[in-house]
């Protein structure tokens, strides 16, 4: 198979339409060709290219910011002798100034499929920019390694953030180029938009689900994304950043558990397992311990849940990280009746709004989560009517 990046340099066809033009690329460590080139040296490399410019998304193009909501500066790049904009530091949208300095832009990004993952919010906001200014926009697609299963409730409205950049569920199935379409058509967006597709693409096949596993090696798209278990655990994990518990930054396998001081995992695997097997099916639970070098907890020994989401016990289909991660936390609240369990903190520049609700796009989540009397079942009354609404809107997007 051939990714959007690979498809572009190899057909001279492909690259025609931006012949004689200034062209940007939106890019990070991820976004390597088949042989590893980086993009942004192996489009360099091509003469009837005329870089001009270069974009980073958060935690930078070189991937060199390891925290969540840690800045990159702008800079000139010393090989190519471009500007770089950092598209997460003194601003989250491109200027006006960065927008002068190209006519296309490629966005080639490694993305996670899910909403919370800001660089999906970074296409929209250059979608809006690039309407505005006139400039056209190419996604060189990429595969979703979490596949094509949906999950999660749908941002409500007064709940757009950085890591919500639309009404759409935590768990969306869709390809960067696939969301920018649908970016385009909800946002009534007048702007010239292309998808470079991907070649040989199945995100239904095995083993990989989504992620081509015999064919493409996986480089981290940012810092904490160290593998395809975590990709597909990241739309339950990622609501970890909201709470006080750990999700295993400061160890090496960040956003594939969680874990604190005070619980007891064992308990908490037991308890998950009470108040709804159906929601643990498809991967693996073991408890752990580990000590975080940095981040919550540092330095502390944390007994803790990893989730196992490979192997020969992963099930696709029933995989269902936002339910497992929420069970989790209903486990704690049952077994820690006043368990500080909900962190308060400006979450991407949000004030007044608990983290965790920023990160489900509403505050639904958290009060099953608290109510003792909710079920299962209601949880999962809030949530199929979203999921079953997404399937059929994002059906008419799917190219693969």
């Amino acid at each position: 198979m051939k990714f959007g990046i690979d498809r572009l340099l190899a057909d001279p066809a492909l690259r025609a339409p931006i012949k004689g033009k200034r062209v940007a690329l939106v890019a990070h460590p991820a976004s390597v060709t088949a042989d590893l080139t980086h993009s942004l040296d192996a489009l360099a490399a091509c003469d009837d290219i005329r870089l001009s410019a270069a974009f980073g998304p958060q935690h930078g193009l070189r991937g060199d910011k390891q925290d969540n909501m840690v800045e990159s500066p702008d800079f000139n790049d010393p090989v190519h002798g471009i500007p770089v904009f950092s598209l997460y530091g003194e601003v989250r949208r491109p200027t006006g100034q960065s927008m002068g300095t190209f006519d296309v832009v490629l966005i080639d990004l490694q993305d996670l499929g899910c909403r919370i993952y800001t660089f999906i919010t970074t296409l929209l906001y250059m979608l809006e920019a690039a309407a505005e200014h006139g400039k056209s926009v190419w996604v060189l697609d990429r595969p979703n390694p979490a596949g094509r299963p949906i999950e999660g409730l749908t941002l409500r409205p007064g709940w757009e953030s950085f890591v919500g950049a639309g009404p759409i569920p935590m768990r969306h199935g869709l390809t960067l180029g696939e969301l920018g379409q649908w970016f385009v058509d909800h946002f009534k967006l007048d702007v010239d938009y292309r998808v470079i597709e991907m070649e040989g693409y199945a995100p239904e096949a095995a083993p990989g689900f989504g992620w081509p596993l015999e064919e493409r090696i996986w480089i981290n798209p940012s810092p904490n994304a160290p593998n395809l278990n975590m990709a597909r655990a990241y739309a339950g994990t990622v609501m970890l950043e909201g709470t006080t518990l750990s999700e295993g930054r400061g160890t090496t396998r960040p956003l594939e558990l969680f874990g604190a001081p005070d619980i007891d995992a064992r308990a908490v695997i037991a308890e998950m397992r009470a108040i709804a097997p159906q929601w643990i099916e498809g991967c693996i639970l073991r408890d752990c311990w580990f000590e975080p070098t940095f981040h919550k907890h540092v330095g502390k020994l944390c007994s803790g849940v990893q989730i196992h989401a490979e192997g020969a016990r992963y099930d696709h289909d029933a995989f269902k990280p936002w339910r497992l991660q929420a069970l989790g936390f209903k486990a704690i609240r049952r077994l820690y009746l006043d368990y500080p369990l909900w962190r308060d903190f400006p979450y991407e520049y949000e004030l007044g709004k608990l983290a965790i609700d920023v990160i489900n796009g509403g505050p639904a989540l958290r009060e099953w989560v608290d109510d003792a009397a909710a079920t299962p079942a209601d949880l999962d009354a809030l949530t199929e009517p979203d999921e079953r609404a997404w399937a059929v809107e994002r059906q008419p997007y799917l190219l693969y």
